[in-house]
């Protein structure tokens, strides 16, 4: 099954509706959304089991220093977490295993990255995760 997951500033539910349009969607508050995507459904934090893995969404997950312990402490059970805030793409397993950490980049609003970017999940025995350019 398809599905979305946004980890935030979608700016506007408009956009939420627009995605509905092609599979699920969950999505989480950023600091760059306005009242309607609260008022859309999303909410500051998601957690979600896909395909048997526990996955937990959040906009902002704070400093990269101690990132992968903390949102191991926010989210115990979470093997996944996907993150949005900084803009930057990554896919960080930590040293322990304890976590994986997700973050998509952003497709419409790349800041200081060479291009904007998204990821391509696959949930199942293993997590497979690509982040995708737009060139």
């Amino acid at each position: 099954m398809d599905l979305i997951l946004h980890a935030g500033d979608a700016t506007r539910a408009v956009v939420l509706d627009e995605l509905a349009r092609y599979a699920p969607v969950a999505a989480v508050i950023g600091n760059n959304d306005r009242e309607d995507v609260a008022a859309w459904g999303a909410r500051e934090t998601a957690e979600l089991d896909i395909a048997g893995n526990s996955v937990a969404l959040i906009h902002d997950a704070g400093p990269a220093r101690a990132r992968p312990g903390r949102m191991h402490r926010r989210f115990p059970d979470a093997s996944v977490v996907i993150f949005g805030h900084s803009h930057i793409p990554m896919d960080l397993a930590s040293e322990d295993d304890e976590v994986r950490l997700v973050n998509p980049g952003s497709p419409t609003w790349k800041r200081r990255q060479p291009y904007p970017t998204y990821a391509i999940i696959e949930f199942g025995r293993r997590v497979d995760v690509e982040i995708k350019a737009l060139a």
